[in-house]
């Protein structure tokens, strides 16, 4: 694409540069610069993109976007904020692939990871290829690449659309953090459904406060659009036992369709009957009525499965197929995950790190614990320090045994960490085993018969990151290899 006409979407660019040499890629890393890229200065908290536009230039870029004059030999285009303009060019750049998609937005304080999950199996199980970007990876088709952050920026992300395009992806489905709608990494992707899980406390390091947080959120709703087009509709999806939703409604145009259990919902789960080796319930839709068998545990999981149930509802797939993929599904990776080695006590490892995430799964616990319950979790560095004492008096009140670890203390002190952790609990019985290898080989060396011990806080992260280093660690793998030390004694 020339430049020219690349810049043309942007209504402040006037004609003003001469040159206008083919664009084979937009970057705003300097490291992925090569003969014919655009080069875009993105001012992060830690870099400024700016330094490196001479380094980018000496690569191979032609052209270099700018908040600022920057001594270069080509074009620059100045502009008065370049991760704005940054998403306007990467959506021309790759034709505005999110129009030829269907694309399924999911935002939420939990849950994302396993919704979008079980959305990708409906989808997969009718026939329709699928794309996946989230947490735990991107996927397109059957290929999986490694994600750094939960959403993409901008140039990434409309890259993958299109990739996605390339492969004949039919439904994109994507996990819409706070933070990338924040920053306006999703600005250009084209939503038909975004949904809602919940909002509880987190991220309040970057939002300072739970109403930017819920504000943060509703942009994918408002986002959606004003209009109602034939063949097109846009539904919101929302949790109404959530009262986040209420105030989304107000906020968006979109067709709304609400879930829950607690509250009146166009989508309803009654009935719930909670195992240890599944759920059961009956669901309530405009389409009909059904029993649901599955295999997931817990009244979180039913949530998460109405909101795929409605999701695949507003997509138009029958009802009785969406249920057999549900009932299909054996469970998502890190979520409420059995270690099982034929043990005679229970390991559940699982990502919950935020206080409502670790109470549903302490309660779930709960539900079908024949002996004590044992639980394992620590906080993340560098993150809300505000729900550290939370999440030990969660721990606490909800277990019958709490061990403090480390979680990935990142750049703080672990100790310090800690520290924060017990200042929620002085009075109350637990214990700090700060390395987390050791506190899993404690729990599991000392595991009663019918106990269920949790490990909470990574789920299928496989590093721990202690300062600038990162090394190998899944919580799975050291459960395993405690329990058969265990054994071997």
């Amino acid at each position: 694409m020339k430049l020219h006409t690349l810049l043309k979407a942007l209504p402040s660019f006037k004609d003003e540069i001469v040159e206008n040499p083919d664009i084979i890629s937009v970057e705003n890393d300097n490291r992925k610069i090569k003969e014919g890229s655009l080069f875009i200065c993105i001012k992060g908290y830690t870099v400024d993109g700016h330094q490196f536009a001479a380094d980018a230039v000496k690569k191979g870029a032609v052209a270099v976007v700018a908040e600022r004059p920057v001594e270069v030999d080509v074009p620059v285009i100045i502009v008065k904020d370049t991760m704005r303009t940054m998403a306007i060019l990467a959506d021309t750049f790759y034709h505005h692939p999110t129009q030829r998609l269907r694309l399924i937005g999911i935002t939420g304080t939990n849950g994302k990871t396993t919704t979008s999950h079980l959305i990708e199996k409906i989808f997969n199980d009718h026939h329709q290829k699928t794309g996946l970007i989230g947490t735990m990876y991107t996927k397109i088709g059957e290929s999986i690449k490694e994600t750094k952050n939960t959403t993409p920026d901008s140039v990434t992300l409309q890259k993958i659309f299109a990739e996605m395009i390339d492969e004949q992806v039919e439904t994109a489905i994507m996990e819409v953090s706070s933070h990338a709608l924040e920053l306006g990494r999703v600005h250009g992707c084209d939503y038909d459904i975004a949904v809602f899980t919940n909002l509880t406390q987190d991220h309040l390091d970057f939002h300072k406060t739970m109403e930017r947080y819920k504000f943060a959120k509703s942009l994918l709703f408002s986002q959606l659009g004003n209009t109602f087009v034939d063949g097109r509709q846009k539904f919101a999806v929302l949790n109404a036992d959530d009262p986040a939703s209420e105030d989304f409604k107000k906020w968006t145009a979109a067709h709304v369709l609400t879930y829950g259990i607690d509250n009146d919902a166009d989508v309803l789960a009654k009935n719930i009957l909670i195992t240890s080796s599944g759920t059961q319930f009956s669901l309530v839709t405009p389409f009909g009525e059904l029993d649901v068998r599955m295999k997931l545990i817990g009244k979180f999981s039913v949530y998460n499965v109405l909101a795929a149930i409605s999701v695949s509802i507003c997509s138009g797939l029958p009802l009785a197929s969406i249920v057999q993929s549900i009932e299909d599904v054996k469970g998502v990776s890190g979520r409420f995950e059995a270690v099982d080695a034929g043990q005679d006590f229970s390991v559940i490892v699982d990502y919950a790190h935020t206080p409502d995430s670790l109470e549903n799964v302490l309660r779930t616990v709960k539900d079908f614990a024949k002996n004590r319950i044992t639980v394992i979790v620590g906080c993340g560095g560098d993150r809300d320090k505000t729900k550290r004492p939370l999440m030990a008096q969660i721990a606490c009140e909800f277990a019958d045994k709490a061990i403090f670890t480390s979680d990935n203390p990142r750049s703080e002190d672990p100790l310090e960490i800690l520290k924060d952790m017990e200042a929620g609990v002085q009075g109350k019985p637990y214990q700090l085993i700060p390395d987390r290898k050791d506190a899993i080989f404690h729990a599991i060396n000392g595991a009663q018969t019918g106990e269920v011990i949790v490990i909470a806080g990574k789920g299928h992260e496989t590093y721990q990151q202690i300062g600038d280093k990162i090394f190998d660690f899944d919580d799975r793998v050291v459960s395993l290899e405690a329990i058969k030390n265990k054994k071997s004694k």
